[in-house]
């Protein structure tokens, strides 16, 4: 993606499922299960850019241990900072004691058989200590303790915390995170309360009842109970401190988890070729977790994946499929080629099936996967192409044009090559402004000038500001005698409140396309009229909610609203012709069948928070104000 956008959390969940003793004998350390922490976090460092923490948990400890332990960091090298924060514990012991598992557990921080890795990419909030992950919920009595991480942003925040308020509770700030904590805390503390209740009158002491809750805590009970009201995408994890754990996802699946386990070690992650790579287990013994469903590891070892809420259709973010998620799952690497095969018609149409005088490259690096899908479209096009030719030559060809017909091969090429040596933070504006159109390098001497085109395909296309004030100027360079730029998702044309830092309605290309088309057909008053009706919206009941945008976009074909981003995105005195190719979304659902989580194209929302967003986000566009179109 040529803008930068913010997006999503990842998240890391360790069981070892035996003493830290039989890790030591078959691997030869007992800080297993924190190498494979560190492995975890580290194959999904794509989703963090803020900070990372980790929290860990001991079982069975006395009274007056610690058995809870946490560290987080938001420094530039922030996993580097974390574990060697984590690590220094061990940097002075000797031979003896780091090879003695008893010792460790009962003398070191983060020897626990229960570890939470979090790595944050904030949506918004402060680069602060205090806003990453995990959070803690402290408490005397062992079961109430209480560890949250999560990959999440609720669009109901604000009913939420009233009812935290109603409850009696007395929160300490009004954000999603706290919301959270507080929920399945007090959730988790009743019904503590509740087994306390039920095993006092029948004579047991106190310390008797701590183990019998740990026994017999219903979790599933409290998340039913703790997420009934959530609206949003989520996946969020929980350790309990008597050393139960859970992970929950949102009943449309619209955050991803996986998960694995065996007789040693159970694990969850984000992305699946993390655990791949950190348990070195094959594809198919990774298992996704279930929408509306929580993963739940006993203290005794026993895993279960319960259903939570009522599952709902399906709605699986699909921007992890373009963008946000690792290309090395076999999954996405293949929907994101299928994503660049797609578009090859439309592209092939503006170019005049012309390969001879057409250059393809692509926007590095996220959009590689789906070059390498174009160029497989493109070979089997051309293919086509000299069969037709080659059946015209007759029986006999002649040997020479035979062989330039086979000779034609599409121009592959890298063009474009981000340079990470360039920095725009300038303070200088006018400095800063002679800077930015060189975060790029081309490679000169390739594009034949004024004759060739060149199409270079990037993963979408938010914003465009990079492409205007960056790409396109600097491959104007070349001389081309027309550029295309294609992007293999479709028009991003609604806010997102699930997770990605895209929430007003200004900052998308599309939907200022789709205002200066209006004001050019005199049907500007449509705004004012979806104004009004977003206005009525405000305060309905969910079951009448209604997205009031996507009617104005219904008033031109989606190829004229490419062709005016095509204006928009063109520098003033750019030379060659510029023009934009979206792919469809029919096509996007052809790509990725089993996520179809298009809301940002589609403006179909799984939620009613986000129908909520979307006409919200509209009224602040209509009423000029520059904010978030949730809490």
């Amino acid at each position: 993606m040529s803008d930068q956008i913010k997006h999503e959390c990842g998240l890391a969940v360790v069981r070892l499922l035996k003493p830290l003793e039989f890790y030591h004998e078959k691997y030869g350390t007992p800080l297993y299960g924190l190498d494979k922490m560190q492995l975890l976090m580290q194959k999904q460092r794509n989703r963090g850019q803020d900070g990372a923490g980790l929290a860990t948990i001991k079982l069975d400890m006395n009274p007056g241990s610690r058995y809870i332990s946490r560290k987080r960091s938001v420094s530039g090298a922030y996993l580097k900072d974390l574990f060697e924060g984590v690590f220094s514990h061990f940097d002075k012991l000797t031979d003896r004691q780091l090879n003695d598992p008893e010792w460790l557990k009962a003398n070191v921080p983060y020897t626990g058989e229960l570890l939470l890795g979090h790595l944050r990419y904030g949506t918004h909030g402060n680069n602060s200590i205090e806003n990453c992950h995990p959070f803690l919920r402290q408490n005397n009595y062992i079961s109430r303790n209480l560890v949250v991480a999560g990959n999440f942003n609720l669009t109901n925040v604000e009913e939420l915390f009233d009812e935290l308020v109603n409850l009696g509770q007395y929160p300490k700030e009004k954000s999603d995170t706290v919301t959270v904590l507080e929920k399945i805390g007090h959730f988790l503390d009743d019904e503590v309360q509740r087994l306390h209740s039920w095993f006092k009158p029948e004579g047991y002491n106190n310390q008797e009842i701590n183990s019998l809750i740990a026994e017999h805590l219903d979790i599933q009970r409290f998340l039913q109970r703790s997420f009934r009201k959530f609206d949003g995408g989520y996946v969020i994890a929980g350790l309990i401190g008597h050393g139960d754990a859970f992970v929950i996802r949102d009943p449309a699946g619209i955050r991803p988890a996986y998960y694995y386990y065996d007789d040693e070690i159970a694990v969850v992650a984000s992305e699946r070729p993390a655990i791949q790579t950190a348990i070195d287990v094959q594809y198919s013994q990774v298992k996704e977790l279930k929408p509306g469903h929580a993963l739940i590891i006993r203290k005794n070892g026993e895993i279960t994946e319960v259903q939570c809420k009522e599952e709902q259709e399906r709605k699986a973010c699909s921007f992890e499929r373009i963008y946000f998620s690792r290309g090395t799952d076999r999954d996405i690497y293949l929907e994101r080629k299928k994503l660049g095969e797609l578009v090859c018609d439309k592209i092939l149409q503006e170019v005049n099936h012309d390969f001879k005088n057409t250059v393809f490259s692509f926007i590095p690096n996220t959009a590689e996967s789906a070059f390498f899908g174009m160029m497989q479209g493109l070979e089997d096009a051309l293919n086509k192409q000299k069969t037709e030719k080659i059946k015209a030559l007759g029986a006999t060809p002649n040997v020479e044009k035979l062989e330039e017909i086979l000779s034609l091969r599409p121009r592959f090429e890298k063009l474009a090559v981000k340079d990470d040596k360039i920095r725009t933070f300038i303070a200088d504006d006018n400095s800063r402004g002679l800077m930015v159109p060189h975060v790029y390098d081309v490679t000169y001497g390739i594009v034949k000038n004024e004759v060739d085109t060149i199409v270079l395909i990037d993963d979408s296309i938010v914003r465009g500001t990079t492409l205007r004030n960056s790409i396109l100027k600097i491959l104007s360079r070349l001389q081309p005698k027309k550029i295309v730029i294609v992007s293999s998702a479709p028009q991003i044309r609604y806010p997102d409140c699930y997770g990605i830092d895209m929430s007003k309605m200004i900052s998308f290309v599309a939907f200022r396309a789709l205002v200066e088309l209006l004001k050019e057909h005199n049907k500007e008053h449509l705004l004012e009229e979806t104004y009004i009706r977003c206005k009525a919206m405000v305060g309905v009941p969910d079951e009448d909610l209604k997205n009031e945008v996507q009617q104005i976009y219904d008033e031109f074909p989606y190829d004229m609203i490419s062709d005016k981003i095509g204006e928009l995105l063109t520098p003033p005195g750019l030379k060659p012709e510029v023009k934009v190719i979206y792919q469809t979304v029919e096509n996007l659902h052809l790509a990725c069948p089993e996520n179809k989580g298009d809301w940002y194209f589609s403006g179909n929302y799984p939620t009613p928070g986000g129908i909520r967003v979307v006409n919200k986000a509209f009224i602040n566009y209509m009423e000029n104000i520059d904010a978030r179109a949730y809490a």
